[in-house]
């Protein structure tokens, strides 16, 4: 459709693709806003500051492979924020493939990258392309701290925590509630092991002293990223919000979906879930504000006889992400990533660089570091 707007934002009235938005002005970035309703488009970008200073298009696009493949032809990356993934992702990515760009989402659906990665990852790496679910604060930050640890030789074993203060969107309300359909599997001598669903942890969460409680939260992305990864055997990923309540309340959530949506047909278990997670939050959250809106990302490493600890205090982790993406895209309009084909964040475009674009904008500590080894 065009070559004078070479991102495209799709699912840009949402929460997160405003921020997305918002970044790729701080770059200085032409894009598309692109979405099912102009008009909420329209209303959502009114909210992003300064983004009159940049050049952009707002588009009303079907959700169809066909419209959405003349929609981002010419583009050269699709930054993708419509979940849950697992259901409207495939259309998206089909699409990117077929005009040729860079696809990009903020899944933390594990089934969902296994599912593209199954599905697409060759094709785009056959023609140089990067395939990435996932850039997101809960499985960036994390995988960047776990990178840092393996900077240290001799480990093996990721144990991978990500929590955050605040409340999921109503996007990831819906991908955390369509994940629960699935199965989710952690990684133990480079081979996927499923969870326990009523899997919960106590957790010392650092920098506090009252403990958290965190859940595998679908697998996360890590234990795909990680497999055949000749540094790295067991990865274990869990995560959450710190409110306890908010916690209890998704365990409780899980019993029941157990006990009385998994035993409906596929079509009444989604339709169920659906609801559940519109009761849960089903309008925009306020903007973030740092002194409220608080992450940490802690990974612990370990092998025969070594340890490393790497701790990554941060805040506003939906910004986080928002800048993650408008990053990525940006780099990418440069040159070519460092792995084509299926790849995170770090993987294509380094953990130290990812780091640091997160530390110019305020959103992260340095990270505090302990080798033992």
């Amino acid at each position: 459709m065009t070559d004078t707007k070479p991102v495209v934002v799709y699912g840009a009235s949402g929460y997160t693709g405003r921020l997305a938005c918002e970044y790729l002005r701080e770059y200085n970035v032409p894009f598309i806003a692109a979405g099912r309703d102009r008009k909420r488009i329209e209303e959502g970008l009114a909210t992003v500051p300064g983004v009159g200073t940049v050049e952009h298009e707002v588009v009303e696009v079907e959700h169809k492979v066909e419209a959405l493949t003349e929609l981002f032809a010419g583009a050269s990356v699709v930054c993708n924020l419509v979940g849950p993934f697992i259901k409207y992702g495939p259309v998206a990515a089909e699409a990117a493939l077929a005009a040729g760009c860079h696809y990009m989402d903020t899944t933390g659906e594990q089934d969902w990258v296994m599912y593209a990665q199954a599905n697409w990852g060759e094709q785009y790496k056959e023609k140089g392309l990067l395939l990435s679910p996932g850039i997101a604060h809960m499985y960036t930050t994390s995988e960047i701290a776990a990178n840092i640890c393996l900077e240290t030789p001799g480990l093996d074993s990721l144990d991978i925590v990500s929590m955050f203060n605040g409340f999921p969107t109503y996007a990831s309300t819906q991908t955390i509630f369509h994940s629960l359909k699935s199965d989710w599997y952690q990684l133990q001598q480079n081979q996927y092991v499923q969870w326990d669903r009523t899997s919960k942890f106590e957790i010392n969460v650092p920098g506090q002293h009252d403990r958290g409680l965190a859940l595998p939260w679908g697998g996360m992305s890590h234990p795909v990223w990680f497999k055949d990864d000749p540094r790295v055997a067991n990865v274990r990923s869990i995560g959450g919000v710190y409110d306890r309540t908010v916690m209890e309340g998704v365990i409780e959530t899980l019993k029941m979906i157990e006990e009385k949506i998994k035993p409906l047909p596929a079509e009444q278990q989604e339709a169920a879930l659906s609801a559940i997670a519109g009761s849960v939050q089903a309008g925009m959250p306020p903007r973030e504000n740092p002194r409220i809106n608080k992450s940490i990302d802690s990974v612990h490493a370990s092998g025969p006889l070594a340890r490393a600890h790497c701790i990554i205090h941060g805040n506003c982790n939906y910004k986080q992400t928002g800048l993650l993406q408008a990053y990525a895209a940006y780099s990418l309009l440069q040159q070519p990533p460092r792995r084509a084909g299926l790849a995170s964040a770090c993987q294509a475009f380094g953990h130290r660089e990812l780091l640091g674009v997160l530390r110019s904008f305020g959103l992260v500590l340095n990270p505090i570091v302990e080798v033992h080894s």
